[in-house]
C-alpha cells in the first residue's frame, strides 16, 4: 500500500460558526461541507456532533468536530504548548507577510517572520486555540539533501541518547549566536 495524500486532517474546535468564518478571514478558506449526526457513523455512540470541512489548497482539507455534549476543550497539560500545531504552505515571503497582515488586522497576536533556515513562518492561534503556521520554503536542493542524508543518522543517535544531535544544527545556529 502506499499513501496518495491525506484525505483530511480533524482536531476539535470550540463552535463551528466561528472557526468557519475565521479561516474564510483570515486564510481565505472556504466551508466546503458540513455532516452533522446524533450518533459517531463509527462507534455507533449517542453523541450529536457538526463535522465541518475547509478547503486547504490543492486537495487538502482541513476538518473540525463542535461537540457541544463533551466537556469544555483542554489539552494535554504535559505536552508544550509550542509543540502540537497546524502548518500551511504558501507560496512565498509575500504570501507570509499578507498573511502576517489579515492575521493582525484580526486583532491576533503573530509571531515571527522565524527564520529556520529552510523556510520561514509565522504562528498564531484560532479562535478555538490551535496553533497556526504560515510556511514557506526559502532552502536550496543542497540543503534539503544534507537534511536528508543524516535524519536517519540523527533518529538512531537520538534513540539512545535521548539528546539532540548536532547533524543539523547549522539551521539554528545564527540564531542562537552559534555561527
Amino acid at each position: 500500500m502506499k499513501i496518495d495524500q491525506i484525505h483530511h486532517v480533524a482536531y476539535r474546535c470550540k463552535d463551528a460558526k466561528q472557526t468557519v468564518e475565521f479561516y474564510k478571514k483570515v486564510l481565505n478558506m472556504d466551508l466546503i461541507g458540513a455532516i452533522a449526526e446524533d450518533r459517531v457513523p463509527s462507534t455507533k455512540e449517542p453523541d450529536p456532533y457538526m463535522h465541518i470541512f475547509l478547503d486547504a489548497g490543492q486537495g487538502n482539507i482541513l476538518a473540525f468536530f463542535e461537540l457541544p455534549n463533551s466537556p469544555p476543550m483542554g489539552r494535554d497539560q504535559n505536552t508544550p504548548d509550542w509543540t502540537q500545531h497546524i502548518a500551511f504552505q504558501v507560496k512565498d515571503m509575500d504570501v507570509v507577510m499578507e498573511a502576517k497582515a489579515r492575521a493582525e488586522a484580526a486583532g491576533l497576536e503573530v509571531v515571527g517572520p522565524t527564520d529556520h533556515n529552510i523556510f520561514q513562518s509565522i504562528y498564531f492561534r484560532d479562535p478555538s486555540g490551535h496553533r497556526l503556521e504560515i510556511a514557506t520554503w526559502t532552502t536550496t536542493p543542497e540543503k534539503m539533501k544534507r537534511m536528508a542524508d543524516s535524519a536517519q543518522d540523527m533518529i538512531e543517535e537520538w534513540s539512545r541518547t535521548k539528546k539532540p544531535p548536532r547533524h543539523t544544527a547549522w539551521l539554528h545556529e545564527k540564531e542562537f549566536g552559534l555561527n
